[in-house]
């Protein structure tokens, strides 16, 4: 039985990813928790994430999550969600300016407060909602999904600087910025596939199937 480990740390959607993962794999083992050899010893990882990046990064060191995250990321799958996939890259803005893990190349930075839709109407801030992710049709992690499937979003910053071999799918608002980074065994997704419906119970079994490798 595959065994699937959701770190807790204090920040994230726990019991809506545990529910959506039991729902795409019934027979899988969903482990939710901080214990770090619980956690290296799962079949696939997920590094969740809601609310400001320097908390998030101040419970992370807390909990002695760092390291355990950075072993996590070079031996296998590991999907990082929403401030779960900011942490991962080298520095945020938010806060001040905030180090991140420094595992996927890259930064964060904050939408421009200033940001019109072709409307010219001022777009909101948080970019909070429903939203199209495009992608290369090619990746297993989006099998069976359509392109231009919508997903729900909801953050204030967004990645940035991060090569374009590692883009794995784009979203604009108003300009494109990366939805979803694949740096070799991890992929990481500013949207939340637990609140997206079927295109993110998709998005979360293609995960667990999927080998880091592909």
């Amino acid at each position: 039985m595959a065994t699937v480990a959701v770190i807790d740390y204090g920040m994230g959607n726990l019991h809506s990813i545990s529910k959506a993962l039991k729902t795409v794999s019934p027979d899988a083992n969903v482990i939710v928790s901080a214990d770090k050899n619980t956690i290296l010893s799962a079949d696939h990882v997920i590094f969740p994430g809601v609310g400001a990046i320097r908390d998030c990064m101040a419970a992370i060191r807390a909990a002695g999550l760092d390291e355990t995250i950075k072993h996590v990321a070079k031996s296998k799958p590991l999907l990082g969600i929403c401030i779960g996939m900011q942490a991962l890259l080298e520095h945020s803005e938010e806060n001040g300016g905030v180090d991140g893990l420094g595992i996927i190349p890259g930064n964060v930075i904050k939408f421009s407060p200033n940001a019109t839709n072709k409307q010219n109407n001022k777009l909101k801030i948080p970019h909070m909602g429903w939203n199209e992710v495009n992608f290369d049709s090619i990746s297993p992690l989006f099998k069976n999904i359509a392109k231009k499937e919508r997903f729900y979003f909801v953050h204030s910053y967004h990645a940035n600087k991060v090569g374009d071999n590692y883009v794995l799918a784009t979203t604009e608002y108003p300009n494109s910025f990366p939805s979803a980074i694949k740096w070799k065994n991890i992929v990481a997704v500013q949207f939340h596939p637990e609140k997206s419906q079927h295109a993110g119970l998709q998005f979360l079994k293609n995960f667990l199937n999927w080998d880091g490798q592909s």
